[in-house]
């Protein structure tokens, strides 16, 4: 695909975005966990599921909104926290929030974002989602939630499925967070030179070392490496479910639990702390290899949680298709990783804004011709 011509969908974003970003990071974005069979699972089970198609029927007017915390969305998906998206783009999670804000979804801020909380706070009106890690160092993760709450953040997406970091083999190979000889450094250096749009938009114009959450916590850090290690680091493999009443001593807002892909521990969730969102997750299919796809894991634990709490899904959405699918499974609204982005990094805000009105345009068609004119009424019956 030449890159005079526009990106459309989320496969085309990703093919712009291999071909801007230096490999070490389109890698980093694009990878998944040893073979990675879950990561491509996560996006086949969504192509393995088929719409049934209704004729005759009046759509003449098509409501894709959802009604999600008491707020409207103008499409059941919000973007997902997406670590280091600065690197991706020019202060990219202010872009991406900005695109968020202008279509009329939530955007979610990862721990590990380039942007810290206050810049992207300060560069937005309406506010945004905070996503924390389970780590060992409890003060500096009470600072953060104090750090969201005081910039008006309504809800903590707390991740609990990193406990340990998973094996993404592609990171290992490129040499991040990892010593390499002199060789591969120049090797990556070489690679990092002639990606000249990243070059100039990124590496000169956007701070991409400055990590503002974690500045405090790894004030001599000079590079990614450093980082990430810090992160690995801090994970606590010692957390259980006791352990929440913490988070909720902790967190005024409401709480959403990222990362359960078994119906017991969903059972587990709302007996400890009735959370008021769980996310159907398997991390991108970063963390565990072999595991379900989050729409096969998804009806399950619809079953277990019944209208108890609100229900996401991310993993292998790509398209309004594949939103209109997780409704109908059982889903309250998606969350979308990768496909932000990929769009992110081709086309910055541009890129997000156009790629959220595909996804719109999608559901339009999906919802048409499988009958359904509102989105809040999308059923089992939409699935072949």
């Amino acid at each position: 695909m030449s890159l005079d011509l526009n990106p459309v969908s989320v496969s085309d974003y990703r093919e712009f975005a291999r071909r801007r970003l230096p490999t070490q990071l389109f890698d980093y974005m694009d990878g998944g966990s040893y073979a990675e069979k879950t990561l491509a699972d996560n996006v086949d089970a969504f192509a393995r599921l088929k719409l049934r198609q209704r004729v005759l029927r009046d759509v003449g007017t098509i409501d894709t909104r959802a009604e999600i915390f008491g707020e409207t969305w103008t499409i059941p998906a919000g973007l997902a926290p997406v670590g280091f998206a600065g690197m991706f783009a020019q202060r990219g999670e202010v872009q991406a929030a900005k695109a968020a804000e202008k279509f009329g979804v939530p955007f979610t801020l990862s721990t590990v974002g380039i942007c810290s909380i206050e810049e992207v706070a300060k560069a937005t009106r309406k506010p945004f989602w905070f996503q924390l890690y389970v780590i060992k160092d409890r003060g500096y993760a009470r600072e953060l939630m104090q750090r969201a709450h005081h910039a008006g953040c309504p809800a903590l997406v707390f991740t609990v499925d990193l406990a340990v970091l998973g094996a993404r083999y592609r990171d290992i190979r490129n040499g991040m967070n990892t010593q390499m000889s002199l060789g591969k450094r120049l090797k990556v250096a070489a690679d990092f030179a002639r990606r000249i749009h990243w070059l100039r938009h990124v590496a000169l114009g956007g701070r991409p070392l400055d990590f503002g959450n974690l500045r405090e916590a790894v004030p001599d850090a000079k590079g990614f490496g450093e980082f990430g290690m810090w992160v690995a680091k801090n994970l606590d493999p010692g957390m259980t479910w006791n352990d929440l009443e913490w988070v909720r001593e902790n967190w005024p807002g409401k709480i959403i639990i990222k990362g359960v892909m078994d119906r017991e521990d969903a059972a587990m969730a709302m007996k400890t702390m009735a959370p008021d969102g769980i996310v159907v997750s398997n991390h991108g299919g970063r963390q565990l290899d072999s595991t379900p796809a989050t729409i096969d894991a998804l009806p399950a634990i619809r079953e277990e949680v019944g209208d108890r709490t609100t229900l996401f899904l991310d993993g292998g959405v790509r398209s309004g298709l594949d939103v209109t699918k997780a409704l109908a499974r059982g889903a309250d609204a998606c969350l979308l990783g990768r496909a932000w982005a990929y769009a992110l990094a081709a086309r910055g805000e541009a890129g997000v804004s156009a790629m959220l009105g595909t996804m719109k345009q999608e559901m339009n068609v999906a919802m048409a011709l499988t009958g359904f004119t509102k989105a809040s009424e999308i059923d089992e019956s939409a699935i072949a």
